[in-house]
């Protein structure tokens, strides 16, 4: 685990807002993805880094994964127009 640091949340007009410190490497503008996880904290990242970070969390794939595209895909054809609901079910 990294360096721990200590944020302040303030009001910024009818919004919140978190005061990070410039020791994170942050600058004015940036793009910043953030996530909130359902135990109540929260990740953010760079938006540039979104595919790093994608890769970092799911795993890497191989080289040459989907090098060939996805190949034939079997689907059934759809009444559209029937208005039945089951199939989405």
């Amino acid at each position: 685990m990294g360096n721990e640091y200590r944020a302040k949340v303030f009001k910024s007009g009818n919004s919140v807002a978190l005061r990070l410190p410039k020791a994170l490497g942050l600058g004015d503008g940036d793009d910043v993805i953030v996530a909130a996880h359902d135990d109540g904290s929260f990740s953010f990242w760079r938006s540039e880094d979104g595919a790093a970070i994608l890769l970092s969390l799911y795993g890497s794939v191989s080289e040459g994964f989907m090098a060939e595209g996805r190949g034939d895909v079997d689907q059934s054809a759809r009444d559209w127009a029937s208005g039945d609901d089951a199939a989405a079910a």
